[in-house]
């Protein structure tokens, strides 16, 4: 019999849902979404549930994000529809994750990537680890940072989701603490007694003493620490102009503009407007639905394609962006991204 790619059980009074797909780093599916968006949908209504936990199955990760080879073969095989109702599909989770009116604990140990942060950094109470590595990596492919990381990042003070998504970093357990993705860190080792106690609990007011008896101060940021080069140079609406003034700021903003130089120009592009329009929306449904648009453009687009082949299929890590530099984009092209799509907008009713 095979395995189920994601396990929707309870334990004493709480959902547990499981990422089951380790050897492809829990990546999320279609089929996945509709598992966990109808077990919560059932746990919602159950009053003799009082919580839900999630977390992924493996040693390496939470979950690397969604399935973008499956994304890759859907666009290159002319069926990028079934890839907007995937993405309607995820976004309307997240949201519902994030208005979710019971305890959703997430543990967020290893690799949490896309739609992983997606799972988990909407959620009530968010658990990292020493292992947790976290980014929003999708203006490397050719992408915009989704399943409302607009919002997430968009409302970090002094522009530092905007470095974040930028230069698809990579954050530690200390990083994700410092700007709001994450609640508490917990040694990786004790995930098993944090599940039997949390498991073990009968009420609601039981949850916070439980994590914060195993919860453990981080290490100092390393994003932190670059507060002020951050705030400085990306206060600006123009990649040129941001990027001109990394260039000068120092040997780690220098670092920061060749790595943003090396990502898709259109990426990059989308990224920044979309983030700055997330700060100004202020809520999440507005910044999913912009999401949305941006999504099934981008799928359809020369970059998405270049860039998901030179990462993951062919993995020569050399991608050739159309247009090769922001200097070639013009206000027209990013206003198309942004256009509403009518009768095809997402919705969340």
């Amino acid at each position: 019999m095979d395995t189920p790619d994601v396990l929707i059980r309870t334990a004493g009074r709480w959902g547990h849902i499981t990422l089951n797909r380790p050897r492809a780093l829990n990546a999320l599916s279609y089929a996945m979404c509709c598992a966990i968006d109808d077990g919560l949908a059932a746990w919602r209504r159950d009053a003799a549930i009082i919580g839900v936990l999630i977390d992924g199955a493996g040693e390496r990760g939470f979950c690397a994000g969604g399935d973008i080879r499956a994304l890759y073969h859907a666009a290159i095989g002319g069926e990028a529809a079934s890839s907007d109702i995937f993405f309607a599909r995820e976004y309307r989770l997240n949201a519902r994750i994030a208005e979710f009116p019971k305890p959703y604990v997430a543990l967020m140990d290893g690799i949490t990537m896309g739609g992983g942060v997606g799972l988990s950094a909407h959620g009530s109470h968010r658990i990292v680890t020493e292992q947790t590595s976290l980014a929003m990596p999708e203006v490397g492919i050719g992408f915009i940072p989704d399943v409302g990381a607009t919002h997430l990042l968009g409302r970090v003070p002094d522009h530092l989701g905007t470095h974040v998504a930028l230069t698809a970093m990579r954050l530690s357990a200390a990083d994700a603490l410092a700007i709001n993705l994450a609640d508490h860190q917990i040694p990786a080792s004790r995930l098993d007694d944090l599940r039997r106690d949390i498991f073990a609990a009968n009420t609601i007011t039981e949850l916070d003493p439980i994590l914060h008896r195993y919860a453990i101060p981080p290490e100092p940021s390393a994003l932190l620490a670059q507060r002020d080069w951050i705030k400085d140079c990306y206060q600006y609406d123009s990649i040129t102009e941001i990027l001109g003034h990394l260039r000068t700021a120092g040997p780690a903003a220098a670092a920061a503009a060749a790595t943003i130089a090396a990502q898709s120009p259109t990426a990059v592009r989308l990224a920044l407007r979309a983030l700055r329009q997330a700060r100004a929306f202020g809520a999440l449904e507005p910044c999913l639905q912009q999401e949305y648009r941006l999504a099934v453009r981008c799928t359809r687009a020369h970059d998405f394609i270049e860039g998901v082949r030179a990462a993951v299929v062919d993995k020569d890590r050399n991608p050739q962006w159309q247009p090769r530099s922001d200097h070639e984009i013009d206000d027209a092209m990013i206003d198309h991204y942004f256009a509403p799509l009518g009768a095809a907008e997402l919705r969340f009713d």
